[in-house]
């Protein structure tokens, strides 16, 4: 029920209603209807643009996102630290392992090229984060394919290092007789006075005299070509292949411990010391053959013994005496 209002009447002395024309009331609930459709299109407009009126949803939303960009910060600076090991890994394979293999080194084009592939990342695109997604990927990517070269480098390097292996044990690089079992060394290699002809002609190994049954050790790895007496002149004695051109010559044993066609070590005992053959006294004669020509065995005696020991060696060896076969 709507409040009556009055007023005083001064000269009538009394209190009379106040009424108000029903033009006027008319034009105010017009002009309260008009107001309140302003205020509540102003309204309208206000919250599809002000971002400030968020729904729970959209405030889990929001987490999730910053917690997905405070991750992705944090995988690339592990990314960058990655980097950085692959770099120096890649350091150490071009300038320490290549190069002591003697192989051609791998570019950093080659190793930083990542993929060509435009179109690898365009699905990444149109994103509020895109940028930060497609340079995390390209990223991981360029990595991936980095470790996938050196991996690769590495079996090279793997294979090489095992192919050298092989060649440094198979070099004829110890002397056959031990230094504690020799008396002396009594010929070397160059011309000498034969023993029986007293002519002086090439003596194309060296003699080490010894004791009859001292052992005697191949000087590399390789494969026994032959054991018997079938040569002219060295009676029993033992020809090694080691590969890469080399041959060694063991001869006038007094016997054998080992057969043809047998694959022995450098240090393994093949025989044991005789004068078999063309020979004046018990010693073994021995030869190394590079190619299919004699070379100084002097050469190849850096494996057991000291530098004092191979100056007194090369110093006896040296001298033009007479040989003992």
């Amino acid at each position: 029920m709507a409040k009556v209002k009055y007023y005083y009447d001064s000269e009538k002395l009394a209190y009379r209603k106040i009424t108000t024309k029903k033009r006027k009331k008319i034009g105010f609930a017009v002009l309260f209807l008009v107001a309140s459709a302003l205020f509540g299109f102003l309204s309208f407009v206000a919250l599809l643009n002000v971002p400030y009126f968020k729904t729970p949803n959209d405030r889990v939303q929001e987490r999730e996102i910053e917690n997905l960009k405070l991750n992705y910060a944090i995988l690339n600076k592990k990314l960058e630290q990655l980097q950085g090991v692959a770099e120096q890994i890649a350091e150490r394979d071009n300038n320490l392992y290549r190069t002591y293999f003697n192989t051609a080194p791998i570019s950093d084009e080659e190793r930083k090229s990542g993929y060509k592939n435009k179109n690898k990342y365009v699905a990444l695109q149109g994103f509020n984060n895109s940028e930060l997604v497609s340079s995390t990927t390209k990223k991981m990517d360029v990595l991936s394919k980095q470790l996938a070269i050196q991996s690769k480098s590495l079996d090279v390097i793997l294979k090489l290092a095992e192919a050298k292996q092989v060649f440094l044990a198979s070099i004829p690089a110890i002397q056959p007789v031990r230094n504690e079992n020799l008396k002396h060394v009594a010929s070397g290699f160059g011309y000498r006075t034969d023993p029986f002809t007293k002519a002086r002609k090439m003596h194309e190994g060296m003699d080490f005299t010894a004791k009859t049954g001292t052992p005697i050790f191949a000087s590399g790895d390789g494969i026994v070509a032959r054991a018997d007496n079938s040569a002219s002149g060295f009676g029993n004695h033992i020809v090694i292949r080691h590969g890469y051109g080399y041959e060694t010559l063991y001869a006038h044993l007094s016997k054998y411990k080992c057969r043809a066609g047998q694959r022995v070590k450098r240090g393994d005992i093949i025989g044991y010391v005789g004068s078999t053959g063309r020979s004046e006294a018990p010693h073994l004669h021995y030869e190394v053959h590079k190619n299919g020509k004699v070379v100084n065995p002097l050469n190849f005696y850096y494996g057991n013994i000291s530098a004092v020991e191979y100056v007194a060696i090369s110093n006896l060896a040296n001298q033009e005496n007479q040989s003992l076969d």
